[in-house]
């Protein structure tokens, strides 16, 4: 006669098994096939989703800021490569024409046979920013995306700065994108069509020491836009801001100090951020794929806009120990 134990155990072993069986049984028939039809459904769905972008570029009418380099360059490529029509703006002519021959000569004719123009203008200067419109849509006629891509960077203590800096600094990363914007605006309400992109920064969602002016100038282009965009929603009008972390460009090389000199370095977070192109490549799907609003930064700039919220004690305690930290070494 048999241990007591042992049929025990059989008996489990026996439903152990069954339900295994009826687990697989339940994986191979309905649980595998829906997630392989979900699966299918959502390729699908990104595959429309990527049909339309391509559809909603090509032949559109884009105008570029800053496009002499840097973002701006790599959004022309990028554009161009879509099979844009591009108006490049900057305010050194010869260096937008050298964008348009490479644009020229690189890319494959039948791809992109647009005519593309160049209006060279100064962004800080509001009565060329106007005339510059006029030209715009002598040149195109109408215009289906402006991208605010222009701007300067800043570097200096509050109070060794001037109020010129501070000025300047606005005009050029506030009030020129915004009176463009206005000029442009009223051709896109009559066509009930028309997309408008700015180059944010992750800096308009959260302030650093020793970048007050131009933090301040991209909070400012962070709110005027998100009104913006409500406002012309009705219109059928889409409004994208961009707001990137640190680019591999020469922003910071060409960054105005507290006295209004040029900052003339390369700082070593710029020369480790995104590349542009990378960077242009993220706002070219962001604009085909008509998004309200896109983060395109790095783990820790990520984590600071979304930190300031959350924690905003411990936050403002170690921006003030960087500060103390970036005087130190500077000071040294």
């Amino acid at each position: 006669m048999g241990h007591p134990t042992s049929g025990c155990v059989i008996t489990v072993m026996v439903v152990a098994r069954r339900r295994s069986q009826k687990l697989m049984d339940f994986i191979s028939g309905i649980f595998l096939p829906v997630l392989l039809g979900g699966l299918g459904v959502f390729g699908l769905f990104r595959l429309l989703r990527w049909i339309e972008a391509r559809a909603y570029l090509k032949d559109a009418v884009v105008v570029i800021t800053g496009a002499t380099s840097g973002l701006g360059k790599e959004c022309a490529k990028a554009f161009h490569a879509a099979g844009s029509k591009l108006v490049l703006c900057g305010r050194n002519g010869e260096r937008l024409q050298d964008v348009l021959q490479e644009l020229s000569t690189a890319a494959d004719p039948s791809k992109n046979a647009h005519k593309h123009h160049a209006v060279v203008f100064d962004l800080s200067d509001i009565k060329a920013v106007m005339n510059a419109a006029k030209e715009i849509l002598k040149c195109v006629d109408h215009v289906d995306i402006l991208i605010n891509n222009a701007g300067i960077s800043y570097r200096g203590t509050i109070v060794d700065t001037g109020m010129e800096v501070d000025r300047k600094v606005m005009e050029t990363n506030y009030f020129g994108p915004i009176a463009l914007t206005k000029a442009l605006l009223p051709s896109m309400i009559e066509r009930r069509k028309g997309h408008i992109v700015t180059i944010s920064s992750v800096q308009g969602k959260f302030g650093m020491p020793f970048r007050s002016a131009y933090a301040a100038s991209k909070h400012a282009t962070q709110a005027f836009f998100d009104c913006l965009r409500a406002e012309v929603e009705q219109f059928n009008i889409e409004v994208t801001v961009v707001c990137p972390g640190y680019i591999q460009t020469n922003l910071s090389l060409n960054a105005v100090t507290s006295d209004g000199s040029q900052y003339g370095v390369i700082d070593k977070t710029t020369s480790e951020g995104m590349a542009a192109a990378a960077v242009a490549q993220e706002l070219l799907h962001a604009v085909g794929e008509k998004k309200k609003e896109v983060l395109v930064a790095g783990f820790l700039p990520s984590l600071a806009v979304y930190f300031r919220s959350l924690c905003p004690a411990l936050f403002f305690t170690i921006m003030a120990r960087r500060a103390r930290k970036e005087k130190k070494v500077k000071g040294s």
